[in-house]
């Protein structure tokens, strides 16, 4: 969500237009209905965008349609360019959507766009206030130091992965077959490929195998920053037994009358905020998650390798030999407390 509001005011700002303020998709995910304002602080991001992009809460009334005509860039490749593309659509239409082109180069947009964009990023997108008290709240309640875990192990993950697994149990294995609907895993030679390029989520005792190697202490407190339904969980918990949740420090009636936009935003502030940060997988809350610890000095941040697990473990390493690739693989960014996220960030500055 952050990523792509982030990205529609960079791409407001090539067009030189006006941003209306962004309404979120309903049930996309979390199957709620939650809106900018239920998350962000509207008249915040719209002061802190002043001078970057004008933003409007609402499309003005002189528009005869409230319908946007549609602009899908989603499936354009190579140096794809905004301007010539979609610039002749808002021309003709004066209101469009867009989906961001998937291959689009942000660190190529002009200086202006950029500096829109990072501001966005950094500095407008403010929680509202009652989740932001909330989040801090939950901040100050978990143990110090410690460790914010952000690790992808539910059935609709492990199902769109299209990667099987041996040894589960047979309620994660009947869940993942519940959410795979036509995505079929892929089985022989396939599955090892697949695998091998780092494809399949680790599994929670994979996760702790990792850390085992990495020298993390048992005894550390680690907040897990994950949604509801993760599976296999015993096989990290019976290891690393200091772990906690929102749910560990919030009622059980505020916990489930929050929408899930704002329990990811709980992970998201505590994670930007946490004494060392690791995740499992590499996706859109890992990478803002890792560009927001960077541009605040908190550079402890380490994404577990999928693809060195799967290519040590299909070598027939185990035990101590495993454990010494794994430290091997990780040493250079967990020693020197740095991700792997940012080698083409152009944020490095203060605006």
């Amino acid at each position: 969500m952050r990523r792509d509001l982030c990205d529609g005011v960079g791409v407001a700002r090539l067009l030189n237009a006006t941003l209306v303020l962004p309404k979120f998709e309903v049930a996309a995910y979390w199957n709620e209905s939650s809106g900018f304002a239920d998350v962000f602080d509207v008249d915040y991001f719209i002061s802190q965008m002043n001078g970057y992009v004008k933003v409007v809460k609402e499309l003005p009334p002189e528009f005869p349609s409230k319908e946007p005509h549609h602009v899908d860039c989603s499936k354009r490749k190579g140096q794809f360019d905004y301007i010539e593309s979609v610039l002749p659509s808002l021309l003709e239409h004066h209101y469009i959507s867009i989906t961001p082109a998937m291959s689009q180069r942000r660190d190529r947009y002009p200086q202006y766009a950029k500096a829109a964009l990072c501001q966005a990023c950094y500095n407008a997108l403010r929680l509202a206030e009652p989740v932001e008290e909330k989040a801090k709240k939950l901040l100050e309640a978990i143990p110090k130091p410690f460790l914010s875990l952000h690790l992808r192990f539910e059935p609709d993950m492990v199902a769109y992965s299209q990667c099987e697994y041996q040894g589960l149990s047979t309620a994660s294995l009947e869940a993942i077959e519940a959410a795979r609907v036509d995505r079929k895993p892929w089985t022989g030679e396939l599955a090892k490929i697949w695998r091998k390029r780092g494809k399949c989520p680790l599994t929670p005792r994979e996760t702790a195998l990792i850390f085992q190697a990495l020298h993390i202490p048992t005894n550390t407190n680690i907040y897990l920053a994950a949604g509801d339904g993760l599976m296999e969980m015993e096989g990290f918990t019976s290891v690393y037994t200091n772990v906690v949740t929102k749910s560990s420090f919030l009622s059980s009636d505020d916990f489930s009358n929050m929408h899930g936009n704002t329990k990811a935003a709980l992970d998201y502030y505590v994670s930007i905020n946490s004494d060392s940060y690791v995740a499992t997988f590499f996706g859109n809350m890992d990478k803002m998650v890792a560009a927001m610890r960077a541009f605040n000095g908190k550079q402890r941040t380490l994404f577990l390798s999928r693809r060195a697990f799967a290519e040590f473990t299909y070598n027939g390493l185990k035990g101590k030999e495993l454990n010494q690739a794994l430290w091997k693989a990780h040493r250079d960014d967990f020693v020197m407390g740095r991700g792997s996220a940012l080698s083409d960030c152009f944020c490095e500055f203060k605006l």
